[in-house]
């Protein structure tokens, strides 16, 4: 159903984390300016790398699974590419982003040529290779973005690029790059598709808040988005782009994705995974992935009760322990195994500093009712 990996003594809360190609590396920041880099050896999982170029806080991570390159970004206004050598050191690339704020998010393209970074200085910079100078050169994507950009996910066609704020909405851009890229046709989002072209705007509505994650479906057709206010949100190209909401009983949500054309992934504050389904016009509850049972303190009890009256002077026999395997907000989701079309696994990691693999198949088992469609 899950499992937890640990990783030597740490328990320092996980901002992001990306797998390589065929899970048997993980790169994650434990919410400082390094990066980690685990391989599994065995059972076990055993440091080989420790990235340490930046100056503050890592704020994004992305791992490119066919050219094996790692970007991340961080608090420091640089994103930085690391290729692997021979020797299994990793390397540095310089980026240009040309920002004076901190960089929030990054993410690599379909295709793997290009990237995109959302920042405070409220814009998008569009990354590509230039041979000539061994770097990376960026273009910006300003208007009309109004805050810092939060998160941002690639269409599958490898052009748009959907971003979300701190000003409450959900942008879709044109990310087409003409110096590499030959002239993209059009699709459902629209025919028109210079370097920052705005596609599509969804304003979140009054009482909502920053936007925390957003997701392209495999098809591309839809995106989906969570934001403080507790909410999912959906919209379809294809069926007159109107937003479907719906708001929710749990504390607000820090990430989604896509794991079937209908079904997503949502997690955040309230430390569980949950699974919902757009189905036509609603979007609707199907179940909790996380069905842990709470621990019984059992003979502790009385030891926690002279504890609690010797240190704080007074009588507690309650803990804090959670009804989930996390305990503390999930910060980060990421698909562990299949695609966004049907995923078999994924991966989640929070502020508890646990990583945690959930088994979707062996769920629908587990789970009565369940089922991903």
């Amino acid at each position: 159903m899950s499992q937890t990996l640990t990783f030597g003594d740490s328990c320092a809360p996980i901002t992001c984390h990306a797998w390589n190609k065929d899970r048997s590396q993980i790169a994650f920041s434990p919410n400082n300016n390094e990066v980690h880099i685990y391989q599994k050896e065995g059972s076990e999982w055993k440091q080989t790398n420790n990235l340490v170029e930046h100056d503050l806080r890592v704020m994004g991570i992305d791992w490119a699974p066919n050219t094996n390159r790692i970007v991340t970004c961080s608090v420091d206004r640089n994103a930085y590419v690391w290729t692997q050598t021979e020797d299994g050191k990793w390397n540095t690339t310089l980026v240009l982003l040309r920002i004076n704020r901190a960089a929030t998010c990054v993410k690599w393209s379909p295709m793997e040529n290009k990237f995109a970074v959302g920042s405070g200085a409220r814009l998008i910079s569009i990354c590509y290779f230039e041979k000539e100078n061994n770097w990376w050169v960026s273009k910006h994507i300003k208007k009309p973005i109004r805050s810092t950009v939060t998160t941002l996910d690639w269409h599958p066609n490898n052009i748009l690029l959907v971003a979300g704020s701190t000003d409450f909405k959900v942008r879709v851009f044109s990310a087409y790059i003409k110096d590499i890229e030959d002239q993209p046709g059009p699709n459902v989002w629209g025919s028109k598709l210079p370097l920052g072209q705005l596609l599509a705007e969804f304003p979140f509505s009054s009482g909502s808040g920053w936007i925390h994650s957003v997701s392209f479906s495999a098809d591309g057709r839809k995106v989906a988005w969570v934001g403080h206010d507790s909410s999912i949100n959906v919209a379809d190209a294809t069926q007159g782009r109107a937003v479907i909401k719906l708001k929710t009983e749990y504390l607000p949500f820090l990430g989604c994705n896509w794991i079937s054309n209908n079904s997503l992934i949502v997690a955040g504050h309230s430390c569980i995974p949950l699974l919902y389904c757009h189905d036509g016009d609603e979007i609707r509850f199907v179940a909790k992935l996380d069905n842990t049972q709470r621990k019984e303190s059992g003979g502790l009890s009385a030891m926690k009760k002279f504890q609690s009256l010797d240190r704080q002077a007074r009588i507690e026999t309650s803990d804090t322990y959670l009804d989930s395997i996390h305990q503390n907000a999930i910060t980060c989701i990421s698909l562990y195994k299949g695609t966004k079309a049907n995923a078999k696994k994924f991966s989640t990691s929070g502020l508890d500093g646990q990583l945690v693999i959930w088994d979707l198949e062996s769920l629908e088992k587990s789970i009565e009712g369940l089922q991903i469609v």
